[in-house]
């Protein structure tokens, strides 16, 4: 079995970090806690290190207690300072680098001098935001790093691709540590909550003061149940105060772009197929981690479609695809994904049972008058074949694949 000592490449992060190596530029991996971004880090390192023997390598971790000390960019600069070589090619690695304060103004001494090639780590999407992009505009290339795609997680598992092995997935999800433990409810979901309670606490409470954990906790639960449906800041303030907890829109939209910072959550919007207008109210948000959800809300057999169709939308987004939710007239298409001058659309149901089913997914599909490929992706053991051009494609086929 691989252990967290013995880490299986990604080569899907890999390949695309590559060519930036040596290049002039700060490398960015940004995601959610325990998605694998340290030890891409390390993997990287061993890459530099077999192309070139004498490099000299620093490694900073905010995570361990011999950097705890590293407070504010200047005790940054002054540790990079006293481990750069002057005779070697030095390459910087920094691992958390959103909890050292300000940091950006020692990022951007350090790649204007060009002496060190740059890889930095952080658990917030605010680490290259506002006034921080400003900073480093045209310094930097950021990468999203994701849990284990289902590939991965057959990979990572030493396991055979089946449906017992893709509900396994569904179940707990993508965090890479998930390989060092025995894969039962009690074990998996105990550390799941131990993750979440880290992000929540954090990466969201502490970093933005928040003193109302209970409404922020109460929040987390609803999109979490609520996965795949429109939803709104005010339509989720009706609901809170039909449970008797009062809150405004505008403190729901703060705090779900806290969860969106923290990558807990993804939010889409809607697109209007005819009009290409993008709708600013009413979203649908997906998870980032499945494992996370159920460890929360407990895995519900009853949920299986919406948990598919936040499968299909994360394999698209770790793709490359732009998504959004298409609508025409009062007909919905799941996802509209774009990829350059690529185009798809996809179209997630759980069975196709009965006629009226194949109508509704086939059909709205069929409403789309162009020639760009359209897939049906459900779990059906007799997914083949197309009607009318659309294919109708087993979900275990559509994210084996990054398309």
């Amino acid at each position: 079995m691989k252990t967290a000592n013995n880490p299986t490449p990604r080569p899907i992060y890999l390949d695309r970090i590559k060519p930036y190596i040596g290049k002039n530029l700060i490398k960015v991996l940004v995601g959610q806690r325990r998605v694998g971004k340290s030890f891409l880090l390390l993997q990287l390192m061993d890459i530099i290190r077999s192309q070139h023997a004498d490099a000299n390598i620093i490694y900073i971790n905010k995570e361990l207690f011999e950097h705890d000390s590293l407070r504010d960019y200047k005790d940054l600069i002054k540790s990079v300072r006293d481990q750069t070589s002057k005779s070697k090619k030095n390459y910087l690695f920094i691992d958390e680098i959103q909890d050292i304060s300000d940091f950006e103004k020692a990022i951007r001494n350090l790649q204007v001098k060009g002496e060190h090639d740059i890889y930095i780590t952080g658990s917030n999407a605010f680490l290259l935001s506002g006034e921080l992009a400003t900073y480093l505009s045209g310094r930097y290339v950021e990468f999203k790093i994701f849990g284990l795609t289902y590939n991965e997680f057959l990979t990572f598992h030493e396991l055979p691709d089946s449906q017992k092995t893709f509900l396994t997935y569904l179940k707990y999800g993508g965090l890479p540590y998930l390989i060092n433990l025995t894969l039962t409810d009690d074990l998996i979901y105990d550390y799941l909550r131990n993750i979440y309670a880290a992000i929540l606490f954090k990466d969201i409470v502490a970093r933005h003061r928040i003193r109302n954990v209970s409404l922020l906790e109460n929040l987390v639960s609803y999109v979490a149940d609520n996965i795949g449906n429109l939803m709104s800041a005010k339509s989720i303030s009706d609901f809170l105060k039909s449970q008797k907890v009062k809150v405004s829109p505008n403190v729901i939209l703060s705090y779900l772009s806290f969860l969106e910072q923290a990558f807990f959550i993804l939010k889409v919007n809607r697109e209007e197929l005819r009009g290409k207008k993008i709708f600013e109210i009413g979203q649908k948000y997906y998870l980032e981690d499945l494992g996370l959800r159920h460890a929360l809300l407990g895995y519900r057999t009853a949920d299986i479609g919406k948990i598919l169709e936040n499968i299909v939308y994360l394999h698209l987004v770790i793709a490359g695809y732009q998504v959004r939710i298409g609508k025409f007239q009062n007909k919905e298409i799941d996802f509209v994904c774009t990829r350059g001058d690529e185009k798809i659309y996809v179209q997630v149901a759980y069975l196709i049972t009965d006629e009226a089913t194949a109508k509704r997914e086939f059909g709205n599909l069929e409403l789309v008058y162009d020639n760009h490929p359209k897939f049906v992706v459900s779990l059906d053991e007799n997914a083949t074949g197309n009607v009318a051009g659309i294919k109708h494609v087993h979900i275990r086929e559509f994210i084996k694949q990054l398309i």
